[in-house]
């Protein structure tokens, strides 16, 4: 059997946790995958699974073989890419999923530049503010927004976005102006669930120093747009991105508090698998991303400072 195909089955396997998924994942049957496999390890003279009625999960040897087969297959797949780039313009469709915010107000009008600069690319967006597992879910690219987990993925940054932190003036006339970190913890703060922090706010003080601010408030929101709509209404004090805060902080719907005290920005992520060379369609769309996003992450910060 090719080696190539051996290995690519492996991969599969052990990224999806059993010979079904693999066998759907490469349009293959079951059989066949298993097949594959078991002439792997008869080559190899090893065990490279361990499989029970349950799951299948590697060995300590199928492991370490899997860490070098990845990066054949990716070697394969750039070549492969390669020839695609020299002769053919990028094609096909991407998955994409993204946070729902961040895909309404920064991504949707990026994507409708990019459709129009290459039409024979199709995008199907899934937006979602929880993390989608990208192999499983048939996701070829996740935007990712704050720090990024220990994964096996890769990742290239797209922007930096601000945090602001902000309330409405009808709720600052009847509960009072924060003038610091230390202020905050008294008053209502609204906490976005999906925070890596947890319910932790981390600051900086005027010399630099962290400060942290633990969100007891009321009432806690899995999505950004709906947490700004909380703080707009008077419920509290939010901490969220300037792409979703800053019109509203120019217009004066919301006051932006303790701007000396913002904590360092988040960085927008473009995440894709770590066995997947980005074929030309998938690099072309994060090139477009990074040069359309320099002015829609920038533009909450500087609609806020006029």
């Amino acid at each position: 059997m090719d080696r190539l195909s051996e290995m690519e089955a492996f991969v599969r396997v052990v990224d999806l946790g059993g010979f079904t998924d693999a066998a759907r994942k490469m349009g293959l049957s079951k059989s066949a995958v298993s097949k594959h496999v078991a002439s792997l390890e008869d080559r190899l003279g090893a065990r490279l699974l361990n499989r029970t009625t349950r799951r299948v999960s590697p060995t300590e040897i199928g492991l370490a073989f899997y860490d070098r087969a990845i990066r054949v297959l990716a070697e394969a797949e750039e070549a492969d890419a390669m020839v695609s780039t020299m002769q053919d313009n990028p094609r096909g469709e991407l998955r994409i999923s993204a946070p729902f915010s961040f895909g309404i107000r920064a991504l949707a009008p990026a994507i409708s530049d990019f459709l129009r600069k290459y039409p024979d690319i199709s995008v199907h967006m899934v937006l979602d503010d929880r993390f989608v597992e990208l192999v499983a879910e048939g996701f070829d690219l996740a935007i990712r927004i704050g720090d990024l987990p220990d994964s096996s993925m890769r990742a290239r940054k797209l922007a930096d976005a601000e945090v602001m932190v902000v309330a409405s003036p009808g709720y600052l006339a009847e509960h009072g102006t924060p003038t610091s970190v230390q202020d905050l913890a008294s008053h209502n703060l609204l906490h976005y669930s999906n925070l890596s922090s947890g319910n932790v706010w981390r600051l900086s003080g005027p010399g630099g120093q962290e400060r942290q601010v633990r969100a007891v408030g009321r009432l806690t929101i899995n999505n950004g747009d709906a947490l700004r709509q909380a703080a707009a209404d008077g419920l509290g004090i939010a901490m969220l991105p300037d792409f979703i805060v800053g019109d509203g902080v120019a217009s004066g719907e919301l006051v932006e508090l303790v701007p000396e005290a913002r904590r360092p920005p988040l960085g927008v992520y473009a995440v894709y698998p770590q066995g997947r060379f980005p074929q030309p369609k998938l690099r072309a769309f994060i090139d477009h991303m990074v040069e359309a996003l320099k002015e829609s992450c920038a533009s909450g910060a500087s609609r806020a400072a006029e």
